[in-house]
């Protein structure tokens, strides 16, 4: 009977040294955890990603009676193979868009053949006003050829950076090679972002939620709560557990 006793001592002594101890080293990284979970909880993913300010596009619809050169006629133009070809709509015209198997793809006209990318600086910021569904005044575009904060290494460079200059003060990442909009960025992106850096524990790239300080952060909460549980079930009492039976003292 002592010797149990003497265990449970033991354990539950145990328990507040390293739950008092880990309290102190992660008790701070915890918090973060919760509060960047619960501004997660605020907005929708969608609404992160500005899907809410893409607008609405009418479907092209090729007009095979219009004069469109074939295929073979581009590829004999660039004098090299392709991997891949298609014929597609862009801005209002046919052009194909052709994939040399090289970093970015390249856009011809379908009509005359001739080569359209890279896109200019006005051509990026009038494809930003057409792919915003709202009233905005975008600035000079910014040609970009390294990597920042919103955009990262998931999207190829270069590509240009237009400020578009309204309420969210967002930020569209035009192809050059496409015309493509790669990325949209807004406040409430980056709001989201600083929090997403501290609930992973990656304040280099944001990415990464698998390196060690992550696990080994995880861990110790997790035997943080553990201990936190044991010294809970020390303290109480057994009648706060409906276990005293008349409730007195034992």
């Amino acid at each position: 009977m002592e010797e149990k006793v003497s265990m449970k001592k033991g354990l539950n002594k145990w328990s507040t040294f390293f739950h008092k101890w880990l309290g102190l080293a992660i008790g701070i990284q915890v918090v973060l955890w919760i509060l960047s979970g619960l501004i997660f909880t605020i907005w929708d993913i969608e609404v992160i990603r500005s899907e809410h300010t893409i607008a609405a596009q009418e479907p092209f619809i090729i007009d095979l009676s219009s004069p469109t050169l074939p295929p073979q006629s581009i590829l004999l133009t660039a004098g090299k193979e392709a991997h891949s070809i298609q014929l597609r709509g862009f801005m209002g015209n046919p052009v194909y868009e052709v994939d040399f198997g090289e970093d970015n793809p390249s856009l011809y006209d379908a009509s005359s053949g001739e080569l359209l990318s890279p896109l200019g600086s006005e051509k990026a910021a009038e494809i930003a006003i057409l792919g915003f569904n709202r009233e905005a005044q975008p600035s000079e575009p910014v040609w970009m050829t390294e990597y920042n904060m919103e955009y990262r290494a998931d999207f190829p460079l270069p590509v240009w950076k237009v400020d578009m200059n309204d309420e969210e003060n967002m930020r569209l990442y035009v192809s050059p090679y496409t015309g493509e909009i790669f990325r949209r960025r807004s406040d409430r992106w980056r709001i989201f972002d600083f929090f997403w850096m501290l609930h992973i524990m990656d304040y280099e790239d944001r990415t990464d939620f698998n390196h060690p300080l992550l696990i080994f952060a995880s861990v110790f909460a997790l035997i943080f709560s553990i201990t936190g549980i044991v010294m809970l079930f020390f303290r109480f009492k057994k009648k706060d557990f409906g276990l005293g039976g008349n409730g007195r003292k034992r």
